[in-house]
């Protein structure tokens, strides 16, 4: 029978302590932020980008060379990545494409919030 190792050796230092700042970011919980980001590229790209110029039926705009070239690439990469990496499933992927929805729909809210008084600087 092996000998139990007793002692400092036997003993595994905890990566994440629980007292530590360390636990909130580990990538187990970072990953739903993380991988919002590529959701984002993709949103921006699909209906801002791509839709308009066949709704405007090929109405050019510049966005459309980035959305093509830049962000349905890296977007779909970080996809495959995550499939690769086994974190992708369909609630995550339903989560990370509504947290990405609510940050591209921020600045659309603010545009319509910034009338309201309360927000008016000019107005005591």
């Amino acid at each position: 029978m092996a000998a139990i190792p007793t002692g400092a050796a036997s003993q595994r230092r905890d990566p994440f302590p629980s007292n530590s700042r360390a636990r909130s970011i580990r990538p187990g919980r970072s990953r739903v932020i993380a991988l919002a980001f590529p959701a984002l590229m993709l949103i921006n790209a699909v209906f801002f980008h791509i839709a308009p110029f066949f709704k405007m039926r090929g109405r050019f705009s510049p966005g459309l060379i980035t959305a093509v070239i830049l962000f349905l690439p890296m977007g779909m990469a970080c996809y495959v990545a995550a499939n690769d990496a086994g974190v992708l499933d369909t609630t995550n992927l339903i989560g990370w494409f509504v947290l990405a929805a609510l940050l591209m729909a921020m600045p659309i809210v603010l545009l319509h919030i910034k009338s309201k008084t309360y927000f008016r600087q000019d107005h005591p």
